[in-house]
């Protein structure tokens, strides 16, 4: 058995598969729990599926996993990311404010 991979997530995505490429993606976040990545990738599968309550709430753990990070140290395509989808989630509040 393959050992599971922080990037896994989003490998060979294809949109008729996305139920299985979510649990697959479970696994990832599970493996990997204080890394806010998995649950970034988690949202896009989550959005592509339809499931926004789902997808915003993978979004607000992965910026409140993101701030425990120095700064120096997220990468900066995750956080230029977190910073767009959590205008997505919470278009009139504050980044990482619950939606109404």
């Amino acid at each position: 058995m393959e050992a599971i991979r922080r990037d896994a997530c989003l490998r060979n995505v294809r949109l008729e598969q996305l139920q299985e490429q979510i649990k697959r993606c479970d696994a990832v976040v599970e493996a990997f729990p204080d890394d806010p990545a998995p649950r970034n990738d988690r949202y896009l599968l989550h959005s592509l599926a339809g499931n926004d309550k789902a997808a915003c709430q993978d979004l607000r753990q992965a910026a409140k996993l993101a701030k425990a990070i120095p700064a120096e140290r997220l990468d900066p395509q995750l956080r230029s990311d977190l910073e767009v989808r959590q205008q997505l989630c919470d278009p009139a509040g504050p980044a990482g404010a619950p939606a109404p």
